[in-house]
């Protein structure tokens, strides 16, 4: 996950009672992303499967895609050396 879109706090309504990472899953979710969260701790992997019970507003996720910068977050995937 990009690091600077969880200390986003304000990214979705605060009404739907969720972190700012589940947020972000569900954004995921609803643009038929897969994503695969790291965690080894029980307690993140709950609050990250609980991302079904809720979904974001047009607004809220055209709000989350203008935080877009263009920017990798991770290695190349064209010039990774394995």
């Amino acid at each position: 996950m990009v690091p600077f879109l969880l200390k986003k706090a304000n990214i979705a309504k605060s009404s739907y009672n969720k972190s700012v990472a589940q947020i972000i899953l569900r954004w995921d979710l609803q643009h038929g992303v897969v994503t695969i969260p790291k965690t080894t701790k029980e307690h993140r992997m709950i609050e990250n499967a609980s991302i079904f019970d809720f979904s974001l507003t047009e607004e809220e996720m055209e709000r989350i895609n203008r935080l877009n910068k263009n920017e990798r977050v991770g290695p190349d995937p064209d010039h990774f050396d394995f």
